[in-house]
């Protein structure tokens, strides 16, 4: 079992930046790869990006490459997303998830709660 814990989002202007954390408890975090997703208002959960076990690679979606980047710290059990240039369109509730396998690409087991973020024009 593992539990996770988003944190670090809010309301920012529109090209303002925000560091996203996810806290990771109960299992062995630095052995599995993790990802953000996010839903926004009346649309489906979509993926952001992800990163593997050590950290060593990372994938993003098109919408966000260049804006978003997704890092970890195995050793705080915590992973992050820097977010700049936030747009409007980037409004949504951000969650973490630990995947089942430490390579990018697979399914992930555990979900966290989420953190609102919302971007004003």
């Amino acid at each position: 079992q593992v539990q996770l814990v988003e944190s670090g989002g809010g309301l920012v202007q529109a090209g303002g930046s925000l560091r996203l954390s996810c806290a990771a408890s109960g299992r062995t975090f630095s052995s599995y790869a993790m990802g953000w997703f996010r839903q926004a208002p009346g649309k489906e959960r979509e993926f952001v990006a992800a990163i593997s076990w050590s950290g060593g690679s990372t994938y993003y979606a098109d919408s966000v490459k260049g804006r978003f980047t997704i890092s970890r710290d195995n050793a705080k059990n915590t992973a992050y997303l820097q977010i700049h240039s936030l747009k409007p369109e980037d409004t949504a509730v951000y969650y973490c998830a630990v995947s089942k396998s430490p390579r990018i690409g697979y399914e992930y087991a555990y979900w966290g709660q989420g953190t609102q973020v919302t971007v004003s024009s």
